[in-house]
């Protein structure tokens, strides 16, 4: 719901990057939300000053002693001074803050400032400047980020790269996570599926004549104010949410899109989930991921808890998830198709865990288009309660998704089954069954086990026969003799012209 205004500013932004030799989307994203976090770094100061005041408390400001590091110090110096007071003074103030700020921080060890111009940093910081985030509403800041990370078109290293927001959202409605619960995506990229859980949350707990909801299916103005226990909405902003991921640059995105989407303390941290150096176990009770594809781990620096024998992420992030949740808790995850079908021993015994020691709930096959331009992989959504036996499980056939399945993803609004995904999820009754016509369908576990446990639609999508009508054996007979004698007329008249 950004106005036309802020989204020329934004592009300005990245157009400055284009212009001052940075084309590389991820390096450019990254290198923005350093100065943005240098830009409410103060602000957040001052904020906290201002409610120090009211208090009647001393306050001790984060920049103490270092004042020339503040944003509103070195705004207006020159072009060659700023970039060499910002690359030798401020930068390395942020990378080693310390106390309750420095939640940006820990995850600058290894952050590099990139900028070279000189012009193109006074002409960023002249933006961001206008871009008055820290004045903006809450909804706005995020939308800002957001708008930012829309750039983000590059793909990752082993098949990762940005989820599509309205397919995140399908599957946070899908597993609807609720107040208390603890959230975790153990490869979390730039956030976005813990934000959505956020806002999932938020929305929820939003009077519904607040809320509102924007032409692409986000909501806006939410309040959370049927959250009436501040211990509550304490822990929602401070402890509910846990991501991580072993790429640092996606880690320090991360971070920033969930303080400017109202997170307060982000628990976003660097760490390779599937090694050894990770070691929780049942503490979620909602997983929400999209992990990478088609990579592999060394295997001796594999955790031991992952019982799966294989190196393929895959199937080792599908045992973690089992792992990280509650019995009980719910799991919502995209995987390749290969998954869902394949006949390695690892692939078996991945999907006999999923039927067997869990409840599988619920498989929507998606089309290959939806992570295009990044890549034509056919995936599908994966949801799943820790504990307990399979009994049925069900399907969809997702066709569309309200954009177009080319490389331009060009929005189609009149073809998206992506509502109707979520209404018949949320209506689905294990004993009733499809009307004709319908794109969804309930599997039995036994047929399952009998088909070695392959998940795959194609197995087990009902084919749908249509009754044809046709003529009678006399009327079909009386037509090929009339038809014989056309052709024997034509032969004649050809045999004639040639004499």
């Amino acid at each position: 719901m950004l106005n036309p205004e802020l989204k020329s500013q934004i592009r300005r932004i990245w157009n400055s990057f284009y212009a001052g030799g940075i084309a590389n989307h991820l390096m450019a994203i990254e290198q923005i939300s350093y100065l943005i976090f240098m830009k409410r770094l103060e602000d957040m100061d001052l904020e906290h000053k201002k409610a120090a005041d009211r208090r009647n408390e001393k306050y001790v400001s984060i920049c103490k002693g270092q004042e020339n590091c503040r944003w509103s110090y070195w705004i207006n110096m020159p072009a060659e001074e700023m970039i060499a007071h910002v690359r030798d003074k401020v930068f390395p103030f942020i990378k080693n803050l310390k106390g309750e700020d420095n939640f940006f921080s820990h995850a600058m060890k290894d952050a590099v400032f990139m900028i070279p111009k000189p012009s193109l940093l006074q002409e960023t910081v002249k933006l961001i400047d206008e871009l008055n985030i820290t004045h903006q509403n809450q909804d706005t800041q995020g939308d800002i980020y957001e708008y930012l990370l829309s750039e983000l078109q590059q793909s990752g290293k082993n098949g990762s790269f940005r989820t599509p927001r309205h397919i995140i959202r399908m599957i946070v409605e899908l597993v609807d996570p609720v107040l208390g619960d603890r959230i975790c995506d153990p490869a979390c990229g730039t956030g976005g599926f813990l934000i959505n859980a956020y806002q999932h949350i938020l929305k929820e707990n939003t009077s519904p004549d607040v809320l509102e909801m924007d032409e692409d299916g986000v909501p806006h103005h939410l309040a959370g104010d049927k959250i009436t226990d501040k211990k509550q909405r304490a822990f929602l902003k401070e402890q509910a949410l846990h991501g991580f991921d072993f790429d640092t640059t996606m880690v320090r995105i991360a971070l920033m899109n969930a303080v400017l989407h109202g997170i307060d303390k982000p628990n976003i941290r660097y760490t390779d989930t599937l090694s050894k150096a990770y070691e929780e176990k049942d503490k979620y009770e909602v997983v929400l991921a999209n992990p990478p594809f088609k990579g592999n781990i060394d295997k001796s620096d594999i955790s031991g808890r992952l019982k799966l024998k294989t190196t393929k992420t895959e199937l080792l992030f599908m045992n973690l998830f089992v792992e990280l949740l509650v019995v009980g808790g719910k799991c919502g995850v995209i995987v390749p198709d290969g998954v869902l079908f394949g006949s390695s021993n690892a692939h078996k015994e991945a999907r006999t865990m999923l039927v067997e020691e869990n409840e599988l709930q619920g498989i929507i096959k998606m089309p290959s288009g939806v992570f295009k331009p990044y890549a034509g992989v056919s995936t599908a959504v994966v949801v799943f309660a820790k504990g307990g036996t399979t009994d049925k499980v069900w399907f969809y056939d997702m066709q569309v998704d309200g954009f177009s399945l080319d490389d331009k993803r060009t929005k189609t609004p009149d073809k998206n089954d992506i509502p109707d995904i979520i209404a018949k999820w949320n209506a689905r009754e294990k004993n009733k069954q499809p009307s004709k016509g319908e794109k969804w369908f309930w599997v039995d576990a036994k047929e399952i086990r009998e088909n070695k446990y392959d998940l795959s639609i194609s197995r087990y999508k009902p084919v749908e026969y249509e009754e044809v009508q046709y003529e009678p054996p006399q009327a079909i007979l009386a037509k090929t003799t009339a038809l014989e004698a056309e052709i024997e007329r034509e032969i004649k008249e050809i045999e004639g012209m040639l004499q």
